[in-house]
């Protein structure tokens, strides 16, 4: 463990400081295959343009060689670094580690399985200094995939697109670009990396622009994520992170609101049904189901207003949701 915090340690120091034209995260997950290709289609593009750069691969706990590729490329060319978790924490972790560490101006995200194009950086670098977007986001207009996935995706799409108010076609793009101070301001947790639009346009960031980008046919491997659960998964992210971004630094005005509303009805209902008791003698309350629903939501809201004030109280105290990650990653 004392090693993987040196090591992180000295990859700080080395070049957070060294400010660079781009920065490209890369998350890796058993993609040994795809890794010198990818990397060296990379170096090719930023050279043709000149750009200083750095490229940042994230090994999100790989069972096969592709941290032992990270070293190789380093080891050829220092302007590629690495950082290894210990498990597989998931693509929002990786990339939040990726964003913590990023140098560069613009910063880059892209997937290791050589199905984003590198050739797009130019342009999606261009669209953040030049045409002063925050955020750009890829947009795979032709896919390579089974219909299986494409519909579920436009469909999750759609309903993102309508709940955030956010006009994009594809939120779960891995190829986007960032100004810097966005990634520096906000925080990617769970699996929240579907809605980092999303989240940005939280955090104040809301020039977010699309571009039509290259979708490649799977070269090599499998993919890693797919399923009914994916997509359930995600309209709870949808739901949680819609909540979070409203409510998350007051939630007192959500659940308090509500719990008074609830003891309130339940308490004029009360009121309601004692008067009638007094008035009309031979109705008695212990035999009327609405008595007994009227006690229940005074319960309810008073829960609720309780929910609200421990909820206070943890938002105030919670620390980083990612800060467990510092003990268990290496990297150079």
């Amino acid at each position: 463990m004392a090693l993987a915090v040196a090591a992180f340690t000295r990859y700080h120091s080395k070049y957070y400081r060294r400010r660079m034209d781009i920065s490209i995260v890369v998350p890796v997950y058993n993609e040994e295959e795809s890794l010198p290709e990818l990397a060296a289609w990379i170096q090719r593009v930023v050279d043709a343009n000149r750009l200083t750069y750095e490229i940042i691969f994230i090994d999100d706990g790989s069972s096969d060689k592709s941290w032992e590729v990270v070293q190789t490329l380093y080891a050829v060319d220092h302007n590629i670094k690495g950082i290894k978790f210990q498990r597989n924490y998931g693509k929002s972790a990786a990339l939040n580690e990726g964003f913590r560490n990023a140098s560069g101006d613009v910063i880059i995200t892209m997937d290791a399985d050589m199905q984003d194009s590198p050739d797009e950086i130019p342009l999606l670098r261009n669209m953040i200094l030049h045409d002063g977007y925050d955020l750009v986001s890829g947009w795979k207009k032709v896919r390579h995939d089974p219909i299986s996935k494409t519909i579920p995706s436009k469909f999750f799409n759609w309903v993102t697109s309508k709940v955030s108010k956010i006009k994009l076609h594809d939120f779960n793009c891995g190829l986007k670009a960032y100004r810097a101070k966005v990634v520096k301001s906000i925080e990617v947790y769970g699996e929240m990396h579907r809605y980092i639009p999303v989240i940005a346009k939280w955090a104040g960031f809301r020039k977010i622009g699309e571009k039509v980008v290259e979708h490649r046919p799977r070269k090599y491997g499998t993919t890693k994520f797919g399923g009914l659960t994916r997509f359930i998964n995600g309209f709870l992210d949808l739901a949680s992170i819609t909540f979070v971004s409203k409510y998350g630094k007051r939630p007192m005005h959500f659940f308090g609101t509500w719990g008074t509303l609830c003891f309130i009805a339940g308490f004029i209902m009360s009121i309601y049904l004692i008067i009638t008791r007094l008035v009309h003698t031979g109705i008695g309350l212990s035999n009327r189901p609405p008595f007994f629903i009227a006690l229940t939501i005074m319960i309810i809201g008073s829960q609720l207003f309780l929910t609200g004030f421990v909820a206070e109280l943890i938002s105030r105290n919670a620390p980083s949701r990612n800060s467990y990650l510092i003990e268990n990653k290496e990297g150079f």
